[in-house]
């Protein structure tokens, strides 16, 4: 049964999902854009556990983990922004709740009143940073880590 709070694809999306998992920075991280919602207020990501995502210790890379969700609210903002702003990675921090031993899951999502609280802040003022957090959590549920990416965006 699919999820009702999904957002569908359309062939624009998945052509884009396909771009993103075939372009080498992301395809090194050995995540996978699994879904792009055709508006791109949604996307979700799995991170394997496997031969190219495993570390020293057997348990899910760190770096795989913040490389699969690096780029993903930034081209979000930019695809539903538009032409006439600036957006940009600025800062991040992740935190390791445990050990990620299985697949670990992302669901990015950007509400409607985000992206209208953006444009207005931008009418008063030349530049703003936000901060978005996305949890990665494995089958069951249970966060793995957590990770707050600082965006900048400001009019062009």
């Amino acid at each position: 049964m699919s999820d009702p709070t999904r957002v569908p694809e359309s062939w624009e999306s998945r052509v884009a999902r396909w771009r993103f998992n075939w372009f080498p920075a992301y395809r090194g991280t050995g995540a996978r854009v699994l879904h792009i919602g055709r508006d791109w207020t949604e996307v979700r990501v799995a991170v394997p556990l496997s031969w190219r995502t495993r570390n020293y210790v057997g348990t899910t890379f760190g770096g795989s983990i913040y490389g699969a969700v690096d780029p993903i609210y930034m081209v979000m903002l930019i695809r539903n922004l538009g032409r006439d702003y600036v957006v940009w990675d600025k800062a991040a921090a992740i935190r390791f709740r445990r050990p990620g031993r299985t697949t670990l899951y992302a669901t990015f999502r950007l509400e409607p009143v985000v992206l209208e609280g953006i444009r207005l802040e931008l009418e008063a003022a030349p530049k703003l940073d936000r901060v978005f957090t996305v949890e990665l959590t494995d089958a069951a549920g249970l966060v793995h880590a957590t990770v707050d990416k600082t965006i900048h965006v400001s009019r062009r």
